[in-house]
């Protein structure tokens, strides 16, 4: 037998952390085998995605959401959407990354290319609510996407903060993940092998490489990243954090040390970190977080 170059392992790793992260995301993500349409309406009947709404005085700024990889604009929202709906936020969030013959589960194509999606949704969320830069909220790569459109794309001109929840912002190593396959079998083929996404999150890949030379963060624009030292993705969790002015990095178990999310619920349930989230929305405004955050 041949050796193996050094590429096949990394794509045979690739292909393995794909099956298990589309693994938890069918069976942590409530919803995941609904429709597209009786999800959005949905979305909309609980006050996110209705673009007749107009961001007030108090909250001048709509938030998008930025799903991460695997996810989708309504499943990976169902617990902040509405927490940001009723603290009254015009929210909204889009699908991206999509893969042909892979419904349901986004964020698996280029990373370059779905900035230029999130670069147009956008645009029309400003456009729909007549905002003149909106906010960024994020999870995992949807913490980390939104740093290209930032940068390359002229983003920071219509942004005024980006928050990332497990954002991959200096990719990851996926250290050990392959090694939780043997408990969800079968499930292999469930996704196209091509996932650019998450070739594009490996420390050292191209796309990385470009995203940080010259500095984590672009003028004019807040950043906060909120991190779990439980993350079993996105690994070393302190990759996760910025250096650059105007960044605030957030340790969830410096704020609740029982807090035991690990990278799939601090985006999904954590209220603990939603309370960080609205606190960085509105930095003017924000209450102290703790361990009773979670109940509150």
């Amino acid at each position: 037998m041949l050796p193996e170059t050094p590429r096949r392992p990394l794509r045979r790793a690739l292909r393995a952390c794909a099956v298990l992260l589309l693994a938890a995301a069918a069976t942590l993500v409530p919803g995941a085998a609904a429709t597209a349409a009786p999800a959005q309406a949905a979305a909309v009947s609980s006050g996110w995605n209705d673009y007749s709404c107009k961001p007030s005085a108090r909250h001048p700024r709509p938030v998008v959401l930025v799903h991460g990889t695997f996810g989708n604009s309504v499943d990976n929202w169902l617990g902040l959407a509405p927490y940001l709906v009723k603290r009254g936020y015009c929210v909204f969030s889009l699908d991206y990354g999509q893969l042909p013959g892979v419904p349901f589960f986004h964020g698996l194509g280029p990373v370059a290319k779905s900035a230029e999606q999130l670069d147009a949704y956008v645009d029309r969320v400003l456009a729909a609510t007549g905002a003149a830069e909106a906010d960024l909220v994020g999870h995992s790569q949807g913490g980390m996407m939104p740093r290209h459109y930032l940068k390359f794309l002229g983003g920071a001109d219509k942004v005024n903060a980006l928050v990332g929840i497990a954002p991959s912002n200096h990719g990851t190593t996926l250290l050990g993940l392959t090694q939780l396959l043997p408990y969800f079998p079968g499930i292999g083929h469930l996704l196209n092998e091509k996932t650019p996404a998450l070739a594009d999150q490996v420390v050292g890949s191209p796309f990385m490489t470009r995203l940080n030379e010259g500095g984590d963060t672009v003028p004019g624009v807040r950043y906060t990243v909120i991190a779990t030292r439980y993350d079993e993705v996105v690994t070393p969790h302190r990759s996760q954090f910025l250096d650059g002015p105007d960044v605030t990095n957030v340790l969830i178990q410096d704020r609740c040390l029982l807090d035991v999310s690990e990278h799939v619920a601090i985006g999904l349930t954590d209220r603990i970190a939603f309370h960080e989230v609205a606190n960085a929305l509105d930095p003017e405004r924000a209450t102290t977080v703790d361990c009773l955050s979670a109940v509150s």
